[in-house]
């Protein structure tokens, strides 16, 4: 069998249309992402997850961004709802906030697994700094880098107890970016002597399986090209924070970047990423980014096939006890579980 593109890519719905099906695996992306617009209902996400696979013939990688907050794409009344992070551990001790961020990802992590759904894209470990876009806000773990670090160690210990294995995003940090990079290029002019704490979570973590890059411009490295396009970004990310793992980019088709979609898919992947994910499930822009993204080889295909390989099996767990543990240490304003 030959080797999968090096793609992520959405669908349109909660059911794979036959075009959607014959697409798949003509291009044979290597994982799929999930977003809102494609859940229902348990039964039917597990079902949408296994059609998936199957129109690529294997068990491809499904990723979801279920942060909580405002980043949950399952929720109520199906699935447990949870707080933004930050309200789950600002004030508390470190111990015990890492002990509430094992459990509440433990919890997602159930729901996942459930689904058919085996990668969630966290932790976010980019390190809060004063004016940061209200796009990342309080989805950060903190202003403090070892702070941030411990607390995403929580959170990737309690996605793997539950055998959903984690991204750490946004590499190499959008912790200074002032504007959502959704809509816009955010520019980072402090100099690279001032960015070691940025940094400093994504060393700590720089054994994980898979990481996200940021779109933004750090004119320190780069003066040109944001992080996902920039060859001298990319090695920053290999070498100075050390990461190896399978590098995908955040959303190929928001505002920060600039160019055509196949054009940006072959910057990405020019520049030294492994992985182009592209999530909106538009077609169009689907067929532009698999004309110019090639079959995975050399490094990022061994870094594919170790995510491949990677255990998902969860740890036995009375997920019940688990919910009230959470819920017990979690503010008493905020105690009753919110799912159906």
């Amino acid at each position: 069998m030959s080797a999968p593109a090096a793609l992520i890519l959405g669908c349109a719905g909660p059911a794979l249309d036959p075009w959607e099906r014959d697409f798949f695996r003509a291009t044979n992306p290597w994982g799929f992402i999930i977003f809102a617009r494609n859940v229902e209902s348990p039964a039917q996400l597990a079902a949408l997850t296994a059609s998936l696979r199957e129109a690529v013939g294997r068990a491809a990688p499904v990723l979801v961004d279920q942060e909580g907050g405002r980043v949950a794409r399952l929720r109520p009344p199906h699935w447990r709802a949870y707080p933004p992070v930050l309200a789950d551990v600002k004030g508390r001790p470190l111990e015990v906030a890492a002990e509430i961020l094992a459990l509440r990802y433990r919890l997602i992590a159930h729901d996942l697994n459930a689904a058919g759904i085996d990668v969630n894209c966290a932790p976010l470990l980019d390190v809060a700094a004063p004016g940061l876009t209200d796009a990342i806000g309080d989805r950060a773990l903190g202003g403090e880098p070892a702070l941030v670090a411990a607390l995403g160690r929580a959170v990737r210990r309690g996605l793997e107890a539950g055998g959903v294995l984690p991204v750490v995003k946004h590499l190499p940090g959008y912790g200074r970016a002032a504007v959502d990079p959704h809509l816009s290029l955010p520019v980072v002019k402090a100099p690279l002597s001032a960015l070691t704490g940025d940094f400093a979570p994504f060393h700590a973590h720089r054994d994980a399986l898979m990481g996200m890059t940021a779109h933004l411009l750090i004119e320190a490295v780069d003066r040109e090209y944001p992080a996902t396009f920039s060859g001298p970004c990319i090695d920053l990310i290999r070498e100075r924070i050390g990461f190896d793992g399978l590098l995908m980019t955040d959303d190929i088709s928001m505002g920060a970047l600039s160019g055509s979609i196949a054009e940006r898919t072959e910057a990405a992947l020019g520049a030294g990423c492994d992985v182009v994910l592209h999530c909106n499930g538009a077609m169009a822009e689907m067929e532009a980014a698999a004309s110019a993204a090639p079959a995975l080889e050399g490094a990022a295909l061994r870094r594919a096939e170790a995510v491949d390989a990677a255990p998902r099996r969860p740890d036995p767990i009375d997920i019940e006890a688990v919910e009230r543990r959470y819920l017990a240490l979690r503010p008493t304003q905020d105690r009753e579980p919110r799912h159906a």
